[in-house]
């Protein structure tokens, strides 16, 4: 069983886009308000800069939840998952996707925006490959799928400080990022799980234990 983390400090969520930049949102260890904000340049060293000023150069004081695919896949799967028994098939079709984007799929959590090969992917998912190749000096990094956790979190009465400031600038993106900073605090808490990894490309924590 995972330990709970008690010296992290600070918890953050990216939510990744291209548009109009990426959305941040960070909140304390009381679930209180810290900072939030965009990162309109698209540079990823600039999460870099932002959190490690953030923590006075102490990397292991924050959490920090990105709302986009790890990495990109490097061959197609030929694997399904089998939800009743919970296991793995092998399959004769080409799938695009990672481990962790079918279990989502499969448990009714949310609509994976499934990832491709690098050549394939999407300006944002690039981005975000960017994003957590910056941050990869940090030792608590995850993946969050916040549809996932909107689900999961929606009798659960969680409550934490939310901020108004630069919300209207992109009002989705925003809660999305808050999401994403609740979702790692749940899960640093150990009241999540992580799923998937098993093929090398990456888990998704989500803030609660899948039944």
């Amino acid at each position: 069983m995972r330990k709970e983390i008690k010296y992290i400090k600070y918890f953050a969520g990216i939510d990744v886009q291209t548009n109009r930049g990426c959305s941040y949102y960070i909140i304390d260890k009381y679930k209180k308000y810290v900072s939030s904000g965009w990162i309109k340049e698209n540079h990823s060293s600039n999460f870099y800069n932002l959190f490690n000023e953030l923590c006075n150069n102490n990397k292991n004081l924050i959490a920090i939840g990105i709302d986009a695919p790890r990495m990109p896949i490097k061959k197609f799967r030929k694997k399904v998952f089998n939800k009743k028994n919970s296991q793995w098939i092998e399959s004769e079709k080409n799938k695009i996707g990672r481990e962790c984007e079918v279990i989502i799929k499969s448990y009714n959590l949310g609509n994976p925006q499934w990832t491709r090969k690098m050549k394939n992917s999407p300006d944002w998912m690039r981005l975000g490959f960017s994003i957590y190749e910056a941050l990869s000096d940090f030792p608590f990094v995850y993946e969050v799928f916040p549809s996932a956790s909107y689900k999961m979190l929606q009798n659960e009465n969680v409550k934490f400080e939310l901020c108004l400031n630069d919300i209207l600038f992109g009002l989705k993106d925003m809660i999305d990022a808050s999401v994403a900073a609740i979702t790692v605090y749940e899960f640093i808490n150990c009241r999540g799980c992580e799923v998937g990894g098993g093929d090398g490309l990456g888990t998704i924590v989500l803030p609660r234990k899948i039944d």
